[in-house]
């Protein structure tokens, strides 16, 4: 019975990435415009728009005396079949692209996925409705679950 039911779970979890890989890109559409979040040293943001093929999108990070400082660019596109999403500068080396692949949606959440990445190994983002927008980066970080949210407004 146990095998029977781990692989109904592997089989409902391959189904649930192709029909994930099966939408188009504007299944993301809700993440365009730029959001913020405030926080004890100013906040942080993201800007998406949208281009023929993918998504783009750039993080800030603001002081109180509103400086900005590029964070990462992220690239959600189709590659090889499969939505992907792309970030590039999060890194100490701030040229290298570390790939996500979308393992998962459901109606309002999508997870994205790299097992072999450091911290984080997911990528979620989850719409909130029309002026709200939740992400979150899970993981294990030097041996220890770590989870980092953010909760973001639309910018008028």
């Amino acid at each position: 019975m146990k095998k029977y039911l781990a692989l109904l779970a592997f089989l409902f979890g391959i189904q649930l990435s192709s029909d994930a890989q099966n939408k188009s890109l504007k299944q993301f559409n809700f993440m365009l415009g730029t959001w913020e979040m405030k926080t004890a040293n100013g906040k942080l943001s993201e800007t998406w728009i949208s281009k023929k093929d993918s998504l783009l999108g750039k993080s800030y990070k603001h002081n109180l005396k509103g400086d900005s400082t590029l964070m990462e660019n992220v690239v959600i596109k189709k590659i090889g079949g499969n939505f992907y999403y792309c970030v590039t500068g999060a890194q100490e080396d701030k040229t290298k692209t570390v790939k996500f692949k979308l393992i998962s949606f459901e109606e309002r959440l999508f997870i994205f996925e790299n097992k072999a990445h450091d911290f984080p190994q997911r990528i979620v983002y989850e719409n909130k409705g029309k002026d709200k927008l939740f992400a979150w980066i899970w993981g294990t970080m030097s041996g220890k679950k770590s989870k980092m949210e953010y909760s973001y407004q639309k910018r008028k």
